[in-house]
């Protein structure tokens, strides 16, 4: 098959390859036949990384599948992060101004005041002090 010739350390070996089948190679070396069982080379592993699949969308760049909308009220003042109730500054049928403070909730140990986003009258109050809320749970209808 193949000859290779190769020194080491000063000495020259003649090498003919006469046969190899499987991991078993039949070799003379300066013509004394040996059988060689060679190791298999360790399998390459092929690492495949998963991406996230993008999702769907349309002609117009809209994902196909869309978030459920919750069914909002209109003109509901909406919780910004879940947390407790501490106070209620306001009552049905009062003024409000935009920016005035109508709930105080208390989110991650901070007390947080929740504004009138627009000026108008209070028309319901969802909640109560000591509730517990959501994150864009209704608060207050400002009709």
């Amino acid at each position: 098959m193949k000859s290779f010739k190769y020194t080491i350390n000063g000495n020259v070996y003649k090498v003919h390859i006469n046969s190899v089948v499987e991991d078993i190679a039949e070799v003379e070396v300066n013509g004394t036949p040996y059988k060689v069982k060679m190791e298999k080379p360790a399998k390459k592993q092929v690492v495949t990384i998963k991406r996230p699949a993008q999702a769907p969308t349309t002609a117009s760049g809209e994902p196909v599948v869309a978030r459920p909308v919750a069914a909002a009220s209109q003109g509901s003042v909406k919780s910004p992060l879940p947390g407790v109730i501490l106070d209620v500054k306001c009552k049905v049928g009062d003024t409000v101004k935009r920016g005035q403070t109508i709930i105080v909730l208390e989110a991650m140990k901070m007390e947080n005041s929740i504004n009138a986003d627009r000026n108008g009258v209070i028309k319901e109050i969802k909640v109560n002090k000591g509730d517990s809320v959501l994150e864009n749970a209704d608060l207050v209808v400002i009709g």
